[in-house]
């Protein structure tokens, strides 16, 4: 079972997204509000270089921002 977090703040509509698709594959995820979490979103930050959210950690690869075709590969091959 993959290990995958979503970094995300509420009002993100592409963030909104990330979680229905990842709900729809029934796949189970952590998601870290980093507009509440600052030390999470220092981490994120460290992570991938970037600080636009949806981030999206699958054992330990990150995927920025709402890439189905890149979530879809990466969540066939955990």
């Amino acid at each position: 079972m993959a290990d995958i977090t979503v970094y995300s703040t509420p009002t993100c509509p592409y963030c909104k997204m990330v979680k229905a698709f990842l709900n729809e594959k029934g796949v189970e995820f952590k998601d870290i509000d980093v507009s509440t979490d600052r030390d999470a979103g220092k981490t994120m930050i460290e992570k991938s270089g970037q600080m636009g959210v949806p981030q999206i950690e699958i054992n330990d690869k990150i995927i920025v921002g709402f890439n189905k075709e890149a979530l879809e590969r990466e969540l066939e091959s955990v």
